[in-house]
């Protein structure tokens, strides 16, 4: 047995565990609205947590016995297993845009990740551990934000919020690195309250990933985290660890290639909700329009028979007169045996 194949193996099973969490969320997500961001009342939803922490460590675990290059790119299988997993066992079925929208994300992705070079041994430096915190939390700010002010475009909210958990997640994983490097040097407080950024943005990433789910479905939220997560530390690594693209020149256009069909994918994903929501807005507002009865009559006109007929106004009755022995002015006169109001003041 190979050496890699611990790796691929626990590669393959965080992935199963990170699409079976992200499958019980977008669940919990669809049956409680009003809880956007932590449902803390629904068993489910820690299902959910126990499933990416689970997801996690198996990632961890696969790192310690493969390369990053050989890791990483098969967390991307994570949004290929979700669908099937979806329609197996929620019986949420994907269209064939999804489909390929979630495989061109995964290639995308798997490529970018395979052309990266080999992870250093750096970590961040203080003042670097500082400027990426405050640079992480005002991006995931902003994102939040953005998703607030477009709340009245489901898809478009769910895949900002899937972004902030992406940059959050990403960001966690290069602290994780950072502690990593330091764990055999004398950095206690450093060690510490790296700790702390890293239990911060976890824990942003899960309410922020929850979030993303209402409203948008499965693979286009979870598409866009798992592919904003580790370019956004590929990044970091490719600036502040002084890593680099494989292959030189060519291995950056490659690399920049395989970027465009990522976002490709993300956006086949991103149109085909769209144009369900649209599509499932239509039929709702047809079906709550009021019905027309039809005319009923089964009658056949006859031959000669004109289509309009003549219908004779019924003839109108004169008011009846209220009898009484009264004249005009107390005399006797032609109007004394018969009259009614409207004659009386004729008379007077």
């Amino acid at each position: 047995m190979s050496a890699l194949t611990p790796a691929v193996l626990l590669s393959l099973v965080s992935a199963v565990a990170y699409a079976g969490g992200a499958i019980l969320q977008e669940r919990v997500a669809v049956s409680t609205p009003q809880h956007a961001y932590a449902p803390l009342r629904r068993p489910a939803w820690w299902c959910a947590v126990a499933l990416n922490g689970l997801g996690a460590l198996l990632h961890v675990a696969a790192l310690a016995y493969g390369p990053l290059s050989l890791v990483q790119p098969l967390g991307a299988l994570t949004i290929v297993f979700a669908l099937p997993m979806a329609a197996l066992f929620v019986h949420r079925k994907a269209g064939a845009t999804a489909w390929r929208g979630a495989i061109m994300a995964a290639v995308g992705l798997a490529g970018l990740l395979s052309l990266t070079g080999s992870a250093s041994e750096q970590s961040l430096e203080g003042a670097e551990r500082l400027m990426v915190a405050l640079v992480t939390a005002g991006t995931v700010l902003a994102l939040m934000t953005l998703a607030h002010a477009v709340h009245r475009h489901p898809v478009v909210r769910s895949i900002l919020l899937a972004g902030g958990a992406g940059v959050a997640f990403g960001i966690a994983s290069v602290f994780t690195k950072s502690v990593a490097v330091e764990w055999a040097e004398d950095g206690t407080f450093a060690q510490f309250s790296s700790f702390l950024v890293i239990a911060a943005l976890a824990t942003s990433g899960m309410l922020l990933s929850q979030a993303s789910y209402r409203g948008a479905g499965l693979a286009a939220p979870l598409a866009t985290v798992t592919v904003v997560n580790p370019v956004v530390a590929a990044a970091v690594g490719l600036t502040l660890f002084g890593e680099s693209f494989r292959y030189g020149t060519t291995g950056t256009v490659l690399a920049l290639a395989c970027g465009v069909v990522a976002a490709g994918g993300l956006i086949l994903l991103t149109t085909e909700r769209i144009s369900g929501s649209r599509k499932a807005a239509g039929e709702s507002v047809v079906a709550a329009l009021p019905s027309q009865p039809a005319p009923t009559s089964s009658r056949v006109l006859t031959e000669g028979e004109p289509l309009v007929r003549r219908v004779e106004a019924p003839a109108l009755e004169a008011p009846a007169l209220e009898a009484g022995p009264r004249g005009r002015k107390g005399k006797a006169g032609p109007y004394d045996e018969w009259y009614s109001p409207r004659d009386e003041r004729i008379k007077s």
